[in-house]
């Protein structure tokens, strides 16, 4: 069960679980089907977990601190490339 505000959530054995990552399928991800080439995730994103270094170039993941797993990324995402794991 995972409780807000802490980093590491416990499964249904008691043991600690990794922190949710932002995944990005770069079979599926094309900059170009977002508005001016700006990942439209990498905008919605609160934590701005998603980053992007110039607009149509492909975004990237930050460390997984920075995620919370709120998956807002992953609703936004045209083209459903990105997934929480």
């Amino acid at each position: 069960m995972c409780m807000a505000g802490l980093k590491v959530c416990e499964n249904k054995v008691g043991r600690a679980m990794p922190n949710p990552i932002a995944m990005i399928d770069y079979q599926r991800c094309n900059p170009e089907k977002c508005d001016s080439g700006v990942c439209a995730a990498m905008l919605e994103c609160p934590n701005k977990v998603l980053r992007q270094e110039a607009p149509y170039e492909f975004p990237f993941s930050r460390p997984s601190r920075f995620c919370r797993g709120c998956a807002k990324c992953v609703q936004v995402c045209p083209l459903e490339a990105i997934r929480i794991v």
